[in-house]
């Protein structure tokens, strides 16, 4: 499973850039591993739940992002770490073994819920929490627990993670940002043009230290402010 455009735009990244050994964790049930052996890359999977993985053919092994992965160091060439941060109680830790798995010049893409898009803004201001990220009441963790037979982690989404905080991590763990992307445009976007327009106005009258300081013009950018369902983004380690 995963949102419309995801898997796509994350392929669209990869495309251009040499083949190597790609780690993809968590791997769920293989569907972008499939991909990615079609474009032709060496491909393993982990997941905290291996036990759903459907591709055969494919390595995969059990491992939690929170804890330590079962790969030695420098193992791998790529990373794609789609919709899991969110899920995990250490998302700090899931940004060192990524630094760790990777190669010097190694490539990671991750993706989370974007909670700073405009829509998921004013959600937040009117009701106090976003789409992906409601409150999880008793009533609601059983209702999981049940769908999900037990693997809540599959549906929790324990830590909303915005740009900050995904920039934060990469660059206190030695990423360079190469790229920031969304899943695809939400057909709904017209509606806030204003309220997005003013935001901007306000992002250009500020004193350019502050924009630089604060990374208003990031926070207002396409990806972010006009984002859809997920952000994406590409960093490598510099070699």
């Amino acid at each position: 499973m995963s949102r419309p455009g995801l898997h796509e735009t994350v392929l669209k990244v990869l495309k251009p850039l040499p083949r190597g050994v790609i780690l993809d964790c968590p791997a769920g049930e293989g569907a972008l591993a499939q991909d990615l052996l079609a474009e032709g890359f060496d491909v393993r999977c982990c997941d905290l739940y291996s036990e759903l993985f459907r591709l055969d053919g494919v390595e995969i092994k059990r491992g939690d992002l929170a804890g330590t992965l079962p790969y030695a160091s420098g193992s791998f060439d790529y990373i794609t770490s789609l919709d899991g941060l969110e899920h995990i109680d250490s998302p700090p830790q899931a940004f060192r073994e990524y630094r760790r798995l990777l190669k010097p010049g190694g490539h990671l893409i991750i993706s989370v819920p974007n909670i700073m898009n405009i829509e998921e803004r004013l959600k937040w201001l009117l009701f106090g929490y976003t789409s992906h990220f409601k409150p999880l009441s008793d009533q609601s963790k059983a209702k999981i627990h049940y769908d999900c037979a037990g693997m809540d982690e599959i549906a929790v989404h324990a830590n909303p993670i915005g740009y900050n905080e995904l920039r934060y991590y990469l660059e206190k763990n030695g990423f360079a940002i190469q790229g920031v992307y969304r899943d695809r445009k939400k057909p709904n976007q017209w509606l806030y043009r204003p309220l997005v327009a003013f935001i901007r106005l306000l992002a250009k009258l500020t004193p350019e230290k502050r924009r630089k300081d604060r990374w208003t013009d990031e926070l207002a950018s396409d990806p972010v402010l006009l984002g859809g369902n997920t952000i994406i983004i590409h960093s490598i380690i510099p070699s």
